[in-house]
């Protein structure tokens, strides 16, 4: 089921494979419209706090800090429990759940850090 948790960039065209579609950046991204998105949900709650956020500025070489410090923002949010408790419905109801950022960097943002920490709760 862990599998059927995919991330993938808000400015790629939305498939239906992608079943629910979760925003999970503070901001909205620039150029999409919202009637656009195709967004199930946008869980701000889940994106790295503010200061968190401009001190990685997707500077690669902070990644791993950032990785470690992001980490402990969602063990500490419940928020981001009560979502992890949700995924496997929402598999069941969507077919898979995609987490949507929109960093240009596929590597290196919140999405696949939260991406392994929802799949280590499965």
């Amino acid at each position: 089921m862990s599998e059927n948790i995919k991330i993938k960039r808000i400015y790629d065209e939305a498939a239906d494979a992608d079943g629910a579609r979760i925003l999970v950046d503070r901001l909205w991204p620039r150029g999409i419209k919202k009637v656009d998105a195709g967004l199930t949900e946008w869980l701000k709650t889940l994106a790295p706090s503010n200061d968190l956020r401009k001190w990685f500025g997707h500077d690669p070489e902070k990644f791993q800090e950032f990785a470690e410090k992001y980490r402990a923002e969602l063990d500490s949010n419940e928020q981001a429990e009560d979502f992890a408790k949700s995924v496997p419905n929402l598999i069941s109801k969507f077919g898979a759940v995609t987490l949507l950022y929109a960093a240009k960097d596929a590597e290196h943002n919140n999405a696949v850090i939260l991406q392994a920490w929802l799949k280590e709760r499965m």
